[in-house]
Protein backbone atom coordinates (compact mmCIF):
# COMPACT_ATOMS: atom_id res chain seq x y z
CA UNK A 1 0.00 0.00 0.00
CA UNK A 2 1.04 3.67 -1.01
CA UNK A 3 1.60 5.63 2.06
CA UNK A 4 2.47 9.46 2.53
CA UNK A 5 5.72 10.83 3.84
CA UNK A 6 7.88 13.90 3.70
CA UNK A 7 9.90 14.37 1.35
CA UNK A 8 13.89 15.05 0.87
CA UNK A 9 14.93 18.53 -0.47
CA UNK A 10 16.00 18.34 -4.01
CA UNK A 11 19.60 20.75 -5.11
CA UNK A 12 18.52 22.70 -7.91
CA UNK A 13 19.38 24.06 -11.02
CA UNK A 14 17.89 26.26 -13.12
CA UNK A 15 17.20 25.35 -16.68
CA UNK A 16 16.64 28.42 -18.87
CA UNK A 17 10.81 26.40 -30.41
CA UNK A 18 9.54 23.47 -32.91
CA UNK A 19 8.95 23.99 -36.76
CA UNK A 20 6.20 22.32 -38.23
CA UNK A 21 6.00 18.69 -38.31
CA UNK A 22 4.76 17.09 -41.81
CA UNK A 23 1.07 15.85 -41.31
CA UNK A 24 2.16 12.42 -43.06
CA UNK A 25 4.13 11.77 -39.45
CA UNK A 26 1.57 13.13 -37.50
CA UNK A 27 0.61 10.52 -34.45
CA UNK A 28 -1.13 12.66 -31.68
CA UNK A 29 -0.31 12.33 -28.02
CA UNK A 30 -3.53 11.15 -26.12
CA UNK A 31 -6.67 12.65 -24.76
CA UNK A 32 -8.75 13.64 -22.13
CA UNK A 33 -10.12 10.18 -20.31
CA UNK A 34 -11.52 11.95 -17.04
CA UNK A 35 -12.08 15.44 -15.66
CA UNK A 36 -9.94 15.98 -12.56
CA UNK A 37 -9.42 19.72 -10.71
CA UNK A 38 -5.94 20.92 -12.14
CA UNK A 39 -2.73 21.35 -10.15
CA UNK A 40 -0.76 24.26 -10.22
CA UNK A 41 2.46 24.85 -9.20
CA UNK A 42 3.11 27.38 -7.06
CA UNK A 43 6.88 28.36 -6.07
CA UNK A 44 6.25 29.57 -2.97
CA UNK A 45 4.18 26.68 -1.92
CA UNK A 46 7.12 24.07 -2.78
CA UNK A 47 10.50 22.92 -0.92
CA UNK A 48 13.34 25.25 -1.60
CA UNK A 49 16.47 24.23 -1.95
CA UNK A 50 20.32 25.85 -2.50
CA UNK A 51 21.99 25.33 -5.79
CA UNK A 52 25.47 24.14 -6.91
CA UNK A 53 25.33 25.61 -10.28
CA UNK A 54 23.28 29.06 -10.28
CA UNK A 55 20.29 30.40 -8.12
CA UNK A 56 18.21 28.50 -5.41
CA UNK A 57 14.85 27.33 -7.56
CA UNK A 58 11.95 25.43 -6.89
CA UNK A 59 12.14 21.35 -6.48
CA UNK A 60 9.37 19.85 -8.77
CA UNK A 61 7.25 18.19 -5.67
CA UNK A 62 5.88 18.88 -2.17
CA UNK A 63 5.45 15.43 -0.77
CA UNK A 64 6.15 11.78 -2.22
CA UNK A 65 4.14 8.44 -1.74
CA UNK A 66 6.26 5.35 -0.52
CA UNK A 67 6.07 1.95 -1.42
CA UNK A 68 6.45 -0.90 0.74
CA UNK A 69 9.15 -0.79 3.71
CA UNK A 70 12.60 0.93 3.77
CA UNK A 71 15.51 -1.04 3.11
CA UNK A 72 19.48 -1.29 3.83
CA UNK A 73 20.26 -1.27 0.09
CA UNK A 74 20.67 1.99 -1.50
CA UNK A 75 18.74 1.17 -4.69
CA UNK A 76 15.21 2.84 -5.25
CA UNK A 77 13.34 4.77 -7.76
CA UNK A 78 11.58 7.53 -7.26
CA UNK A 79 9.09 8.44 -10.14
CA UNK A 80 7.35 11.70 -10.96
CA UNK A 81 4.89 11.61 -13.35
CA UNK A 82 4.90 14.96 -15.30
CA UNK A 83 1.67 14.06 -17.54
CA UNK A 84 1.63 12.92 -20.84
CA UNK A 85 4.64 10.97 -21.70
CA UNK A 86 7.02 12.84 -19.48
CA UNK A 87 8.74 11.73 -16.13
CA UNK A 88 11.21 12.33 -14.12
CA UNK A 89 13.08 9.44 -12.49
CA UNK A 90 15.49 9.64 -9.39
CA UNK A 91 17.33 6.32 -9.59
CA UNK A 92 19.78 6.35 -6.17
CA UNK A 93 20.39 9.69 -6.90
CA UNK A 94 20.79 9.74 -10.57
CA UNK A 95 18.26 11.87 -12.13
CA UNK A 96 16.84 11.31 -15.45
CA UNK A 97 14.83 13.78 -17.60
CA UNK A 98 12.14 11.44 -20.25
CA UNK A 99 10.43 12.94 -23.16
CA UNK A 100 9.56 16.59 -21.24
CA UNK A 101 6.65 18.33 -22.97
CA UNK A 102 7.19 21.40 -20.42
CA UNK A 103 7.48 24.38 -22.68
CA UNK A 104 3.85 25.34 -24.21
CA UNK A 105 1.52 23.46 -25.60
CA UNK A 106 1.60 20.05 -27.85
CA UNK A 107 0.23 20.79 -30.93
CA UNK A 108 3.14 19.18 -33.77
CA UNK A 109 3.21 22.15 -35.13
CA UNK A 110 0.00 21.75 -36.61
CA UNK A 111 -2.27 23.69 -33.71
CA UNK A 112 -5.32 23.69 -35.78
CA UNK A 113 -5.25 19.97 -36.39
CA UNK A 114 -4.28 18.68 -32.63
CA UNK A 115 -3.60 20.90 -29.79
CA UNK A 116 -3.74 20.03 -26.27
CA UNK A 117 -2.46 21.09 -22.77
CA UNK A 118 -2.04 19.38 -19.66
CA UNK A 119 -4.38 19.66 -16.93
CA UNK A 120 -2.80 19.40 -13.48
CA UNK A 121 0.68 20.84 -13.58
CA UNK A 122 0.37 24.59 -14.88
CA UNK A 123 2.47 27.51 -14.50
CA UNK A 124 5.36 25.36 -14.83
CA UNK A 125 8.99 27.01 -15.45
CA UNK A 126 12.07 24.87 -16.42
CA UNK A 127 13.54 26.26 -13.54
CA UNK A 128 11.30 24.18 -11.41
CA UNK A 129 13.00 21.15 -12.49
CA UNK A 130 15.54 19.95 -9.75
CA UNK A 131 19.37 19.20 -11.12
CA UNK A 132 19.14 16.11 -13.14
CA UNK A 133 22.01 13.93 -15.16
CA UNK A 134 20.45 12.86 -18.28
CA UNK A 135 17.79 13.61 -20.51
CA UNK A 136 16.13 10.97 -22.45
CA UNK A 137 13.90 10.29 -25.29
CA UNK A 138 12.61 7.43 -26.48
CA UNK A 139 10.33 8.80 -29.89
CA UNK A 140 11.42 11.26 -32.68
CA UNK A 141 7.68 12.97 -32.65
CA UNK A 142 6.51 15.93 -31.04
CA UNK A 143 5.08 13.94 -27.99
CA UNK A 144 8.44 12.24 -27.01
CA UNK A 145 10.78 14.91 -28.47
CA UNK A 146 9.41 17.97 -27.51
CA UNK A 147 11.09 20.98 -29.52
CA UNK A 148 9.49 24.07 -28.05
CA UNK A 149 10.73 22.41 -24.51
CA UNK A 150 14.04 20.95 -25.73
CA UNK A 151 15.70 24.15 -27.55
CA UNK A 152 15.51 26.22 -24.62
CA UNK A 153 16.74 23.14 -22.47
CA UNK A 154 19.58 23.43 -24.79
CA UNK A 155 20.49 26.93 -24.90
CA UNK A 156 20.81 27.08 -20.94
CA UNK A 157 23.05 23.52 -20.97
CA UNK A 158 24.24 22.66 -24.88
CA UNK A 159 26.20 19.77 -23.18
CA UNK A 160 23.67 17.80 -21.60
CA UNK A 161 23.67 13.94 -21.67
CA UNK A 162 21.04 12.89 -24.01
CA UNK A 163 19.82 9.05 -24.56
CA UNK A 164 17.95 8.51 -27.64
CA UNK A 165 16.31 6.85 -30.33
CA UNK A 166 18.40 7.37 -33.45
CA UNK A 167 15.00 8.20 -35.21
CA UNK A 168 15.35 12.05 -33.68
CA UNK A 169 18.84 12.56 -34.56
CA UNK A 170 18.30 15.56 -36.90
CA UNK A 171 16.35 16.89 -34.29
CA UNK A 172 18.84 16.77 -31.62
CA UNK A 173 22.09 17.13 -33.23
CA UNK A 174 21.29 20.89 -34.07
CA UNK A 175 20.67 20.98 -29.89
CA UNK A 176 23.13 19.13 -27.78
CA UNK A 177 26.53 18.22 -28.09
CA UNK A 178 26.51 15.14 -26.28
CA UNK A 179 24.17 12.68 -27.62
CA UNK A 180 23.86 8.82 -27.06
CA UNK A 181 22.03 6.94 -29.69
CA UNK A 182 21.12 3.69 -28.89
CA UNK A 183 19.97 1.11 -31.16
CA UNK A 184 17.72 -1.94 -29.83
CA UNK A 185 19.93 -4.09 -27.54
CA UNK A 186 22.33 -1.00 -26.89
CA UNK A 187 23.30 -0.02 -23.71
CA UNK A 188 24.96 2.91 -22.03
CA UNK A 189 25.83 4.05 -18.75
CA UNK A 190 24.71 7.12 -16.84
CA UNK A 191 27.01 8.70 -13.89
CA UNK A 192 25.54 11.12 -11.51
CA UNK A 193 28.37 13.79 -9.52
CA UNK A 194 28.26 11.57 -6.31
CA UNK A 195 29.37 8.48 -8.44
CA UNK A 196 26.20 6.27 -8.76
CA UNK A 197 25.64 4.73 -11.71
CA UNK A 198 22.42 3.73 -14.29
CA UNK A 199 22.58 1.20 -17.33
CA UNK A 200 20.20 1.79 -19.68
CA UNK A 201 19.41 -0.50 -22.30
CA UNK A 202 17.33 0.25 -25.05
CA UNK A 203 14.49 -2.01 -26.38
CA UNK A 204 12.47 -1.85 -29.74
CA UNK A 205 8.95 0.53 -29.60
CA UNK A 206 6.60 0.84 -32.14
CA UNK A 207 6.79 1.46 -35.93
CA UNK A 208 5.77 5.34 -36.43
CA UNK A 209 6.53 4.74 -39.96
CA UNK A 210 6.26 2.03 -43.31
CA UNK A 211 7.18 -1.42 -42.06
CA UNK A 212 11.13 -1.01 -43.11
CA UNK A 213 11.77 2.04 -40.92
CA UNK A 214 13.49 1.73 -37.47
CA UNK A 215 10.93 1.26 -34.42
CA UNK A 216 11.24 3.76 -31.97
CA UNK A 217 12.49 2.75 -28.18
CA UNK A 218 11.83 1.51 -25.31
CA UNK A 219 14.44 1.34 -22.24
CA UNK A 220 15.24 -0.72 -19.21
CA UNK A 221 16.91 1.28 -16.55
CA UNK A 222 18.97 -0.51 -14.28
CA UNK A 223 19.65 0.66 -10.78
CA UNK A 224 23.31 0.87 -9.77
CA UNK A 225 23.14 -2.16 -7.80
CA UNK A 226 21.17 -4.01 -9.81
CA UNK A 227 18.40 -4.80 -7.55
CA UNK A 228 15.91 -2.95 -9.30
CA UNK A 229 14.84 -2.77 -12.93
CA UNK A 230 12.11 -0.54 -14.66
CA UNK A 231 11.09 -0.85 -18.23
CA UNK A 232 9.49 2.07 -20.34
CA UNK A 233 7.53 2.42 -23.34
CA UNK A 234 4.79 5.14 -23.99
CA UNK A 235 2.65 3.08 -26.76
CA UNK A 236 2.51 0.11 -24.99
CA UNK A 237 4.27 -1.78 -28.13
CA UNK A 238 7.21 -3.93 -27.54
CA UNK A 239 8.95 -7.21 -29.33
CA UNK A 240 8.45 -10.41 -27.50
CA UNK A 241 10.78 -12.16 -28.59
CA UNK A 242 13.58 -9.26 -27.21
CA UNK A 243 11.89 -9.11 -23.90
CA UNK A 244 11.02 -12.56 -22.98
CA UNK A 245 14.52 -13.18 -21.31
CA UNK A 246 13.98 -9.96 -19.48
CA UNK A 247 12.91 -9.36 -15.92
CA UNK A 248 11.60 -5.94 -14.61
CA UNK A 249 10.33 -5.10 -11.42
CA UNK A 250 8.36 -2.13 -12.26
CA UNK A 251 6.68 -1.22 -15.70
CA UNK A 252 5.92 2.06 -16.43
CA UNK A 253 3.03 1.61 -19.64
CA UNK A 254 -0.30 2.87 -20.82
CA UNK A 255 -3.31 0.69 -19.83
CA UNK A 256 -6.19 2.57 -21.57
CA UNK A 257 -6.31 2.21 -25.17
CA UNK A 258 -6.02 5.64 -27.80
CA UNK A 259 -7.93 4.37 -30.73
CA UNK A 260 -8.18 6.58 -34.22
CA UNK A 261 -11.18 4.48 -36.81
CA UNK A 262 -9.18 1.31 -37.77
CA UNK A 263 -5.45 2.00 -35.99
CA UNK A 264 -4.61 2.02 -32.86
CA UNK A 265 -2.14 4.53 -31.80
CA UNK A 266 -1.61 3.43 -28.15
CA UNK A 267 -2.31 -0.32 -26.43
CA UNK A 268 -2.99 -0.87 -23.18
CA UNK A 269 -5.63 -3.56 -21.11
CA UNK A 270 -4.86 -7.17 -21.99
CA UNK A 271 -1.69 -5.99 -23.91
CA UNK A 272 -0.19 -4.38 -20.48
CA UNK A 273 -1.78 -7.34 -18.70
CA UNK A 274 0.39 -9.41 -21.12
CA UNK A 275 3.57 -7.07 -21.42
CA UNK A 276 3.45 -7.28 -16.89
CA UNK A 277 3.33 -10.86 -17.24
CA UNK A 278 6.23 -11.15 -19.67
CA UNK A 279 8.36 -9.18 -17.93
CA UNK A 280 7.42 -10.56 -14.56
CA UNK A 281 6.58 -7.18 -12.95
CA UNK A 282 6.01 -6.88 -9.09
CA UNK A 283 4.60 -3.34 -10.02
CA UNK A 284 2.69 -1.63 -12.90
CA UNK A 285 2.64 2.18 -13.19
CA UNK A 286 -0.09 3.11 -15.12
CA UNK A 287 0.42 6.32 -17.49
CA UNK A 288 -2.25 8.65 -18.30
CA UNK A 289 -0.78 9.84 -21.59
CA UNK A 290 -4.42 10.59 -22.96
CA UNK A 291 -5.21 13.03 -20.51
CA UNK A 292 -5.06 16.31 -21.15
CA UNK A 293 -6.87 19.16 -22.23
CA UNK A 294 -6.91 18.81 -26.24
CA UNK A 295 -8.85 20.21 -29.36
CA UNK A 296 -8.56 20.17 -32.79
CA UNK A 297 -10.04 17.30 -35.34
CA UNK A 298 -7.89 14.42 -34.08
CA UNK A 299 -8.73 15.20 -30.67
CA UNK A 300 -12.53 14.80 -31.80
CA UNK A 301 -12.00 11.26 -33.19
CA UNK A 302 -10.11 9.40 -30.95
CA UNK A 303 -11.03 7.29 -28.39
CA UNK A 304 -10.34 5.75 -25.56
CA UNK A 305 -10.84 2.46 -24.74
CA UNK A 306 -10.90 0.39 -20.69
CA UNK A 307 -10.05 1.98 -17.64
CA UNK A 308 -7.58 1.82 -14.83
CA UNK A 309 -10.20 -0.59 -13.24
CA UNK A 310 -11.20 -2.70 -16.15
CA UNK A 311 -6.81 -2.85 -16.20
CA UNK A 312 -6.42 -4.39 -12.86
CA UNK A 313 -9.34 -7.07 -13.66
CA UNK A 314 -7.37 -8.33 -15.85
CA UNK A 315 -4.60 -8.28 -14.49
CA UNK A 316 -5.37 -10.11 -11.36
CA UNK A 317 -6.23 -12.96 -13.12
CA UNK A 318 -2.70 -13.08 -15.08
CA UNK A 319 -0.74 -11.91 -12.34
CA UNK A 320 -2.29 -11.42 -8.94
CA UNK A 321 0.58 -10.39 -6.95
CA UNK A 322 1.65 -7.99 -9.22
CA UNK A 323 0.81 -4.36 -7.47
CA UNK A 324 -0.58 -1.28 -9.74
CA UNK A 325 0.77 1.97 -8.25
CA UNK A 326 -1.34 5.37 -10.04
CA UNK A 327 1.24 7.95 -10.14
CA UNK A 328 -0.40 11.56 -9.25
CA UNK A 329 1.38 14.30 -11.22
CA UNK A 330 3.83 16.14 -9.65
CA UNK A 331 4.46 13.95 -6.84
CA UNK A 332 7.22 11.36 -6.94
CA UNK A 333 6.19 7.52 -6.20
CA UNK A 334 9.53 5.68 -4.14
CA UNK A 335 9.95 2.61 -5.05
CA UNK A 336 12.29 0.75 -2.71
CA UNK A 337 14.36 -2.39 -3.10
CA UNK A 338 13.17 -5.62 -2.33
Amino acid sequence: MAAHCNSAPLSCKPWRNRGPRPVSTLLPARLSLLPRTPFIFHSDRLKLSTCRWDKGVSAVVSEESAVGSSSSGTDAFKLTYLEGNSWLWDVSGVRILVDPILVGNLDFGIPWLYDAAKKFIKNFKLSDLPQFDCLLITQSLDDHCHLKTLKPLSDMSPNLRVIATPNAKSLLDPLFGNVTYLEPGQESIVESSNGSKVRIQATAGPVLGPPWQRPENGYLVISPQGQLTLYYEPHCVYNKDFLEKKRADIVITPVIKQLLPNFTLVSGQEDAVQLAKLLDAKFIVPMKNGDLDSKGFLASIVRGEGTIESFKELLSKELPDAEVLEPTPGEPLQIPPP
